[in-house]
């Protein structure tokens, strides 16, 4: 059941025609992944550009909106460690986009590419990690170094978002509808009055039964069946009748046989 009780349901309606559009058709190295009972927080896993010291990295963030959203900005973090200049250590994203150059008109499309872009491009004399910004513009050896050996320790491939943007709730419903439709057809075209199939129990479990005696209810186990719906002597009766036509069979060949053999003797003494 989702709640998103954060949200206006004006706001809730547009960011879910925004994040579906995301998870049908994602911005280039982005994916993104939503929690369909909250979606205040957004989160997106983007791949490390070519290039940089955080190439063949993958990085997770998140983007946490307000309840006046989109109104005010939301706040991103990483999740993911890495060594950034504009990127604290405890995750917070320090980007124009996110801050004073926000507008109410800006998507979720636009900041999350904006965020890629910082990857690419940093800006140091707004850093929130100062040893980063201080290292990028003194010596950018040493800080790449820095970054790439973060981005192999941290940013190794992240398990893949399941169902993207789109609700399994609502993916489960639609699921379930097709099942009872077929099942009404099935029930629809079956003859009336005939005998639907029982379910098979196993034949490894003994079955219960309850009996009344005297008042009393008493619990007999009852050993398993190999057929269903047909007792055990019905079986052994028509499994026996073969057997007992054969041997009646028989008896009336031998029967006939003697019945000749004592035509002929008594043929052979007249003669």
């Amino acid at each position: 059941m989702a709640t998103n009780e954060n949200l206006p349901p004006n706001v809730i309606k547009q960011l879910a025609k925004e994040l579906k559009n995301l998870d049908e058709s994602p911005p280039e190295g982005i994916k993104v992944g939503v929690n369909d009972d909250d979606f205040s927080t957004i989160y997106a896993d983007i791949e490390g550009p070519a290039g940089t010291p955080y190439e063949n990295g993958v990085f997770r963030m998140k983007l946490v909106l307000s309840h006046d959203f989109p109104h005010s900005p939301p706040k991103g973090y990483f999740l993911t460690k890495i060594f950034h200049p504009n990127i604290a250590t405890n995750g917070e994203i320090c980007v124009n986009t996110l801050k004073k150059d926000w507008n109410p008109s800006l998507g979720l499309r636009h900041v999350l590419i904006v965020v890629r872009c910082l990857l690419i491009e940093p800006f140091p004399e707004s850093a929130l990690n100062e040893q980063a910004g201080k290292m990028l513009l003194e010596n950018y050896e040493e800080y790449a170094r820095h970054a790439r050996l973060y981005t192999g320790i941290h940013a190794k491939p992240k398990p893949k978002f399941k169902s993207g943007a789109i609700s399994e709730s609502t993916t489960a419903l639609n699921v379930d509808q097709t099942n009872t439709s077929v099942l009404n057809a099935d029930q629809k075209s079956t003859t009336p009055g005939a005998a639907l199939p029982l379910p098979c129990p196993s034949p490894l479990a003994p079955s219960t039964t309850s009996t009344r005696g005297n008042g009393k209810e008493q619990q007999a186990a009852i050993a398993p069946e190999t057929d269903t719906g047909v007792s055990g002597s019905t079986v052994a009766a028509a499994a026996a009748a073969p057997t007992t036509q054969k041997k009646e069979g028989g008896l009336a060949k031998a029967h006939a046989d003697k019945k000749k053999m004592d035509a002929r003797k008594k043929s052979l003494k007249r003669l």
